[in-house]
């Protein structure tokens, strides 16, 4: 039977009753699905696919066993590939990777690669493979600082290797932005909480509520025996826009919202946790924690929630899915605008004045410039303000740590397999490169890990 031109949909719940609860959105393939999806992979001699994805995963090998009924084969691929497959298969950004390269699109809709990955991974995640098992140790130790997506993954490589790997996080549970960043109707943290399992299965050791910088420093660690250490520690340092106004209460970065609703569980019925829910809500940014922020908003009870954004809908950095998802649940979008100034009345948000925005040439970003449109102005009327246009990197432990040079955004400087300038101190992920994305800071883990490996053992870089 001749493969079908369109990819197999992916489920997902109702918008109108999903915009009211923090359950996941998709429901994932069923095994039919799976198979009839993973039988529209061509099996290409080339692999286009492979090149396009940051960590390098066999993806032809995968469907390949999909599509033959194999999944535990499927698995057992992924899990040799990548230290987190069930995050990956739903947030990854395959549009613009893997699936972008896939020949299958050339005359259709390509291969719902990351949907096959969700599958395969669900598949370990419901019990029906067996546990990673320990790699006998080689002798070495390994420091991890940051739990997030690029510490876990070199902690895994590492652990494949043989090494012995303590993680090193500041909060207290791990996970970095998968745990507080990303909401749970995106990715569940069940699902979190199962992939770390994975590596303390490997031996990795994690350890919660230590602010490396503070509790202990990088030179600390290398005196309590450690040979080399990797620096995973985010961007965690909201921007904001400096426009009048900031300072009243109703304002909000979106790395401390989500942080509530998805760390602290805000969203739970009687929670602990404060958190102020506006019913007149604006998120300037369009990228995904824009829209992370206006869809928790909108399941937090807003009676409105529009995102604000300076160029058009074709510009967002954020997902298509994400976009479509958020316009699905009722989330208005007002681009090709930026606000200029925040309004209020006796300390709290009453409105948003913004003005319209042209779109002129290309800047550095290689995007169209918003210009600004003289006489244009006008106001949105809310009462809470979220702020979602970028982190930087938190400088505490730069500042602790002698010879470790950064740049001028404050991030890490690190050569491309993530040395940094200081010896036998790696780093990665959003420490050096600022806000990316969740596979991009993996792949920089996995990496740093390689390069790790060869340095203590004395061999030569793959750049040398």
């Amino acid at each position: 039977m001749m493969a079908q031109p369109k990819r197999v949909p992916l489920p997902a719940r109702n918008p109108q009753e999903r915009a009211r609860d923090f359950q996941e959105v998709a429901t994932g393939y069923d095994a039919a699905m799976a198979r009839e999806e993973a039988a529209r992979c061509l099996q290409c001699k080339y692999r286009p696919c492979v090149d396009g994805c940051p960590v390098g995963i066999d993806i032809p090998g995968f469907i390949g066993c999909i599509a033959q009924g194999d999944d535990e084969g499927a698995w057992n691929i992924l899990s040799r590939d990548t230290a987190l497959p069930a995050v990956c298969g739903r947030v990854c950004p395959q549009e613009s990777q893997c699936e972008q390269r896939c020949v299958r699109g050339i005359k259709g809709e390509p291969v719902g690669i990351g949907n096959l990955e969700r599958y395969a991974a669900d598949y370990f995640q419901s019990g029906a493979c067996p546990v990673p098992q320990q790699i006998p140790w080689n002798g070495r130790r390994a420091a991890v600082v940051g739990a997030g997506p690029s510490g876990l993954t070199c902690a895994g490589e590492l652990a494949r290797l043989g090494w012995r790997v303590t993680i090193f996080e500041a909060l207290h549970e791990p996970g970095g932005v998968l745990t507080y960043g990303i909401p749970e109707f995106r990715l569940p943290k069940a699902i979190v909480r199962r992939e770390v399992e994975n590596l303390t299965a490997l031996g990795v050791d994690v350890r919660c509520n230590i602010v490396i910088g503070k509790t202990l420093t990088v030179d600390e660690l290398f005196e309590d025996g450690y040979e080399a250490v990797y620096i995973a520690s985010g961007a965690g340092l909201p921007r904001f826009m400096g426009i009048p106004g900031e300072g009243l209460n109703g304002v909000l970065s979106a790395n401390e919202y989500l942080t509530r609703i998805n760390l602290m569980k805000a969203y739970e019925p009687g929670a602990a946790t404060p958190i102020f829910k506006g019913q007149r809500v604006a998120v300037v940014g369009g990228g995904n924690v824009a829209m992370d922020a206006a869809r928790s908003a909108r399941r937090m009870g807003a009676e409105s929630v529009t995102i604000v954004y300076r160029r058009g809908l074709e510009e967002m950095p954020a997902r298509r899915e994400e976009v479509h998802h958020a316009q699905e649940e009722g989330v208005i979008f007002r681009t090709l605008s930026a606000p200029v100034a925040i309004l209020g009345e006796n300390g709290w948000v009453k409105g948003l004045r913004c003005i319209e925005m042209a779109l002129g040439e290309p800047d550095a970003s290689g995007r169209r410039r918003p210009i600004e449109q003289p006489g244009s102005e006008f106001e949105l009327d809310i009462d809470t303000l979220i702020i979602a246009i970028g982190t930087d990197p938190n400088p505490m432990l730069t500042r602790t740590t002698p010879g470790l040079d950064t740049n001028s955004r404050g991030c890490i400087r690190a050569d491309g397999q993530g040395q940094t300038t200081r010896p036998y101190v790696w780093a990665g992920g959003d420490a050096v490169t600022g806000a990316a994305t969740v596979i991009l800071a993996m792949g920089a883990g996995k990496e740093a890990a390689r390069a790790m490996d060869r340095a203590c053992r004395g061999e030569p870089s793959e750049e040398g």
